[in-house]
């Protein structure tokens, strides 16, 4: 197989540069051009035809945001966005980005080597196969869902990685105040599940926040686990759900894993649960997915034509974890069509 042409966008001579020489230590990257701001990456994209480019948020002349929502619909191309702690990473999301990495504060060359080698190479990868085609048709349908869920003490568990953020949006948006509580994965680094968090709180009828140990789950209301070193599980203390944020080793190269939730729902909530595992490289959740069936849960599944990355999904449904597989924009319905007869 041919390298992977990267394009490195970054307004920092010397954070670029020093991009460019540890991407190029990898066999698997071929770095094709490198640009300071948005119309020298303009040229270099046409002169060069990148598979994947990085972009910094913040450049000059125009920023990584607005360059991307006039560079999607004309030139759809995988980018992984470079970002210090904001949520202006959502919007970059939200506009066409694949994927994003936590600009690193480094200090030493090593770090920055490290930073390459375990987090923005795997993400260049990982957008090297993802569907751009698909990242446009997360678009929300606008009707709101008039269906009441019967049971009371229920449970929907969802777990994603790549693509997963406006993936999930796209399913939650649509769930009314009458949805049994729902627990979340998504892979995420340190400190922007907070910021998720309080974006999906904006955007939809039902209460989001970000997981803490102890946290309730309630009905009309999700938690989502907190991005870095702890899994979150599910707990039952008095018959009342809750979680648990444990500090743990990664499984399946995650930490927070969808697996570890998953496989706490099939332990405490057995037959009164939902799982949905949605778009992402890997395999993570899909053991967890197949715990909770086993258990009586119904499980649902992203289908391919609607994925950014078909991965989680596929190994859950050749696993036999899956007992439906839906378009993205069909998951809603098809999670209180299965919730009503709980």
């Amino acid at each position: 197989m041919r390298p992977i042409k990267v394009l490195v966008v970054d307004d920092s001579i010397v954070f670029r540069e020093l991009l460019v020489q540890n991407l190029s230590r990898d066999p698997a990257i071929q770095v094709v051009g490198t640009a300071k701001d948005p119309f020298e990456a303009r040229d270099a994209i046409l002169a060069c035809k990148p598979d994947v480019m990085t972009l910094d948020v913040e450049l000059p002349r125009m920023n990584g945001i607005e360059f991307l929502r006039k560079l999607m619909p004309q030139y759809p191309l995988p980018v992984v966005v470079i970002s210090s702690l904001s949520d202006s990473v959502f919007d970059a999301l939200n506009a066409g980005a694949v994927d994003f990495v936590a600009k690193p504060a480094v200090s030493s060359r090593a770090q920055l080597e490290d930073f390459v080698r375990n987090e923005l190479l795997v993400k260049i990868k990982i957008a090297s196969t993802a569907k751009i085609s698909n990242i446009k048709k997360m678009v929300m349908a606008q009707e709101e869902q008039h269906l009441s869920v019967k049971g009371k003490n229920l449970i929907v568990a969802i777990g994603a990685s790549t693509g997963g953020t406006e993936a999930i949006l796209s399913v939650v948006k649509e769930f009314g105040t009458d949805i049994p509580g729902i627990v979340v994965v998504q892979h995420m680094p340190p400190g922007f599940t907070e910021m998720y968090a309080r974006r999906l709180n904006d955007q939809c009828r039902i209460q989001v926040k970000e997981a803490r140990t102890g946290d309730r789950v309630l009905p009309g209301s999700m938690l989502i686990a907190p991005g870095g070193d702890k899994h979150m599980q599910l707990v039952k203390v008095n018959g009342v759900y809750q979680v648990e944020c444990k500090a743990g080793p990664k499984v399946n190269g995650h930490c927070p894993s969808v697996d570890v939730l998953f496989e706490s729902v099939a332990k405490v909530a057995k037959a009164d649960a939902v799982g949905i595992i949605l778009t992402g490289m890997g395999g993570d959740g899909a053991k967890g997915l197949l715990s909770m069936r086993k258990a009586g849960a119904k499980t649902i599944g992203q289908d391919e034509s609607t994925c950014v990355v078909y991965g989680m999904p596929k190994v859950a449904f050749d696993l036999g974890a899956v007992q439906h597989q839906e378009k993205l924009g069909d998951i809603p319905k098809r999670t209180y069509a299965l919730l009503n007869k709980m």
